[in-house]
């Protein structure tokens, strides 16, 4: 099955406690569309770089099997950066720098072989952009998930409660999760985003695991217990590719499917903070996942005596 993904390709300045890298690859864009290629090699990226993003990177993402027909290149202008400083505990990070570039004026502009996905992955962006990606579409995907942020909340949450009328799953932050609904207990800002619109919620808590809403159902997907955490940058956006890559590949809608999906992008999450930047990301094989999928049933699988 197809999926279009639609974020930032851009630059990152990231300094954690184990290091510090300078114009590092990153944009959410970058990080969902690598973590779904090792489930679906259909996938369909629209996003806006300068000419100053290498072109090496973008060889080996068409590698992975990603279309680049929707990536504009403006000629004379910069990518989309950002810098920022991660805290000891790799919870808190400090936003150091911000230039928009070629995202300040970003138009989204979909190739005609794009416009009938079967699934659809959009990136924290602002929900305008959201928006037009959604209404250039031919049909309606399968499954529409959608990504977004407290400073939406803040700035423009007017079209964030539109967009949200128009998707399937929103996966956000527990942070996010609270300040979108009010309330405190995730248990009820569920229960109060999904009156929102989406069907589906899921609420990443990084290195506590993530849950997922559906109505009365929930399930509890868990961190991996990791040794070395290097560099959290992209984690949420590696796990929503995980997520919709493997979604993509099964095309099951099922609850007990999305768990399952929900597990895969914690696997591919815990991958990507083992080093900086797409490093991770870029060197996986499929023995790889499969060996961490174990870890993961390991970790919860037990025997009840009822």
């Amino acid at each position: 099955m197809s999926l279009l993904t639609v974020g930032t390709v851009a630059f990152d300045d990231i300094e954690t406690p184990f290091g510090k890298v300078e114009m590092a690859i990153g944009g959410a864009a970058t990080y969902i569309s690598l973590a779904a290629s090792y489930f679906t090699q259909n996938i369909n990226l629209v996003s806006v770089i300068g000419d100053d993003f290498p072109q090496e990177t973008l060889d080996q993402m068409s590698s992975k099997g990603v279309n680049l027909d929707g990536l504009q290149v403006r000629e004379g202008e910069k990518s989309f950066f950002w810098a920022g400083k991660y805290h000891d505990n790799l919870n808190d990070r400090d936003t150091l720098d911000t230039q928009l570039n070629v995202l300040a004026d970003f138009d989204p502009v979909l190739p005609a072989s794009y416009k009938n996905p079967d699934y659809l992955m959009l990136g924290n962006l602002t929900p305008d952009v959201q928006i037009r990606v959604i209404e250039q579409l031919e049909n309606r995907p399968k499954l529409i998930a959608l990504d977004t942020m407290n400073f939406w909340m803040d700035i423009a949450l007017d079209s964030l409660k539109k967009v949200l009328t128009m998707i399937d799953a929103l996966i956000i932050n527990d942070e996010e999760a609270r300040q979108l609904s009010g309330e405190h207990s995730l248990v009820k800002a569920a229960a109060k985003i999904v009156e929102m619109g989406p069907k589906f919620l899921v609420i990443k808590k990084g290195e506590h695991g993530a849950l997922l809403f559906h109505g009365e159902q929930i399930f509890f997907a868990p961190a991996l217990p990791l040794a070395e955490v290097y560099d959290p940058t992209g984690a949420g956006d590696t796990f929503a590719g995980g997520f919709m890559g493997y979604m993509a590949q099964t095309d099951d809608l099922s609850f007990e499917n999305m768990k399952r999906a929900i597990i895969y992008g914690s696997a591919m999450a815990s991958f990507c903070v083992e080093k900086f930047s797409i490093q991770r990301l870029l060197e996986l094989n499929d023995v790889d996942i499969t060996n961490r999928i174990k870890r993961f049933v390991n970790l919860v699988n037990f025997d009840a005596k009822l």
